[in-house]
């Protein structure tokens, strides 16, 4: 087949460019495909003319963003429903459900899956979804990859704390905040793979042991980009080690979660587990990240999935798909 991997960078911003692009056209090279790589940054016109002048049979679809909006996947992923075109990974209307955190954990409750109670404080409204205990953790509605939370400062124990964060939140990323009940407990992400006949890999647990003493157990954005910082050094994803039947149960979960918010082809569910045995799902990622050596593609590898027959299988999965659409 011939598959344009849309990006949202440029080669040749070669700070920024993210390695996955690569890493994904090696792999449908290496199984026969015609890969080709459109970076687009912000510029709807390129991205029509890109498509049009390649006449792809499938599109890769590895866009995060779009331009300056940060949300900005949701409305490619509608231009490309629009032009006709079969692309991997969640349409509008599923990357907008899972997108917005407060709106999928209605989803949840409706099919009885256990999640964190929580309030959602928009500009000029609050909405509740449980009676809140004390402490909360406060982070942005609709924002991915951790942008946004601080563990010093988006764990709070009092309203004044709380309300500072849901105002920072307002002001600086322009976005509705979510408070909800923080979990005590393990963290674990669990991938899955499939749309029909879905399959749960083996859960990656994050473990926080080498953070300082009383820092917050979660992974802000420190924890993710910063490389120097005591947070990022002191924090690293490992093969979850269980007993059977708890990772026969996050498995499950996920499986149910991932249902139940209409992803499609692939993606991943972070959980929590507490001391009581109770599973949370904190959230439910639709396209996921792809990056060899990041989680989902350890934990694939452990189910017995190389990275390059995992990138097929997607494609090949949204191809299948689109077919029995059309």
């Amino acid at each position: 087949m011939k598959i344009t991997l849309l990006t949202y960078l440029e080669k040749e911003d070669a700070d920024e460019y993210d390695v996955v692009v690569d890493q994904v056209a090696e792999a449908l090279k290496g199984a026969g495909h015609k890969p080709s790589i459109l970076g687009v940054h912000g510029d709807v016109n390129k991205l029509v003319s890109g498509l049009r002048r390649r006449k792809p049979d499938l599109v890769f679809n590895l866009m995060e963003m779009f331009g300056k909006n940060i949300r900005g996947d949701v409305a490619v992923a509608g231009l490309l429903e629009l032009l006709g075109v079969s692309f991997t990974g969640g349409g509008p209307g599923e990357l907008y459900l899972r997108q917005d955190k407060g709106l999928a954990k209605k989803v949840l409750a409706f099919e009885k899956i256990l999640y964190p109670d929580f309030a959602v404080f928009s500009q000029d409204d609050m909405e509740t979804g449980g009676n809140l205990r004390m402490p909360l953790f406060v982070k942005p509605l609709r924002t991915d990859a951790s942008i946004g939370i601080s563990g010093a400062k988006s764990l709070v124990r009092n309203g004044a704390a709380m309300m500072k964060q849901v105002l920072s939140i307002h002001e600086n990323l322009k976005d509705s905040a979510l408070a909800e009940e923080y979990i005590e407990g393990r963290e674990f992400y669990v991938g899955v793979l499939g749309n029909g006949t879905a399959k749960a890999f083996p859960p990656i647990e994050m473990d926080f042991s080498g953070l300082p003493e009383g820092a917050p157990h979660v992974l802000d954005s420190k924890a993710k980009w910063a490389e120097n910082s005591a947070e990022f050094k002191g924090t690293k994803s490992v093969m979850a080690s269980v007993s059977d039947e708890v990772r026969a149960r996050l498995q499950e979960v996920s499986l149910s979660a991932y249902r139940a918010l209409r992803v499609r082809d692939y993606g991943r569910v972070d959980l929590r587990l507490t001391e009581t045995g109770d599973i949370y799902v904190i959230e439910v990622n639709a396209n996921c990240y792809l990056e060899r050596t990041g989680e989902f593609a350890v934990a694939a590898e452990a189910a017995g999935i190389p990275y390059e027959s995992l990138v097929n299988q997607i494609a090949e999965l949204a191809i299948e798909r689109h077919k029995q659409a059309t």
